[in-house]
């Protein structure tokens, strides 16, 4: 798998070199990768500098390159304009998707999410046993709709009986809205970065909303804002504060299991996107969807000297 080069510290200088994108500070190199490796390029960093020849020779091997704001959202993608059989192609399979592809994604989405909704519950010695049951009634695009089942027993059991999700409310529900901004833009790179349109989604499909396929697939990740926000709460913290944001926004070093061993949380996302790429393409057969943390990683989320 092509590595995807993650330009986050402030002020660096990117540069090419005899096949080579390198990356420096100060005048001093801190890496390099070879330009045939390159899958994507992420630059979400204050200052940082390149010459048109970075982007020239990135779009020779069709290497798209994510522009992010400051809230480390997408705002643009370079692609190169002929040449990049790959995006083309990619592009191609995720508008040709078939219902019953999608649907079946989503199913297995939602199955995810439901059960590390159950393994959260779980850790802070809620009743979850009929997680598990829930899960196993989802079927292909939950025409049920078992994830708002899920959802109305989750919350209360969770934060309290006196709980109610509110994407406008302050408080607990404001910490919750940022952890999942973060994550949302997480995703969005990732998404942007394998080649795929982040508007086209599977499930979420509101024309109003440029990154409904972010909004699919960040489904199973949300149970750990979720477990963060609760360790945040029990620590006092109820407000979006800094030392809250910082908490936060370290959620993407968080190491998830993976087949292969742990991989941060932004790694897994870039793995599933660029899985779910290849599956559109017929290149591969499934999705390396997030699974439930052992209790002590659970425990630690967004706690100073905890996990991450």
């Amino acid at each position: 798998m092509q590595r995807v080069v993650d330009l986050s510290s402030d002020g660096l200088h990117v540069a090419v070199h005899r096949g080579f994108l390198t990356v420096s500070k100060d005048r001093e190199e801190m890496g390099r990768v070879a330009l045939d490796d390159i899958g994507g390029v992420i630059a979400h960093a204050h200052g940082l500098t390149w010459s048109n020849t970075v982007f020239v020779r990135l779009s020779e091997r069709a290497v798209p390159v994510v522009l992010c704001a400051a809230n480390h959202a997408p705002v643009a993608c370079v692609w190169p304009l002929q040449g990049n059989h790959l995006q083309g192609r990619r592009l191609n399979a995720q508008v040709d998707a078939s219902r019953p592809l999608a649907k079946r994604i989503w199913r297995d989405i939602v199955v995810a999410k439901i059960r590390m909704q159950g393994a959260m519950l779980a850790s802070v010695g809620a009743e979850a046993g009929a997680f598990d049951m829930l899960a196993r009634k989802v079927r292909s695009g939950d025409p049920d709709n078992v994830e708002a089942q899920a959802a109305r027993r989750y919350w209360q059991a969770f934060m309290g009986p006196d709980f109610r999700r509110d994407q406008d409310g302050e408080g607990v529900n404001a910490l919750l809205n940022y952890g999942y901004t973060v994550l949302r833009a997480i995703i969005s790179r990732a998404i942007c970065a394998a080649g795929l349109h982040p508007s086209i989604g599977l499930h979420h499909s509101n024309r109003a909303n440029a990154f409904a396929l972010a909004d699919d697939l960040m489904e199973p990740y949300r149970p750990i804002i979720d477990r963060a926000v609760y360790n945040l709460v029990q620590d006092g913290l109820r407000e979006v504060s800094p030392k809250a944001k910082t908490a936060l926004v370290t959620l993407t070093a968080l190491d998830l299991p993976a087949p292969h061993g742990m991989s941060p949380l932004h790694v897994h996302a870039t793995r599933l996107a660029q899985q779910l790429a290849a599956l559109f393409d017929k290149e591969d057969e499934g999705l390396e969807l997030p699974s439930p943390l052992d209790p002590l990683t659970l425990s630690g989320l967004a706690r100073q000297g905890g996990t991450p």
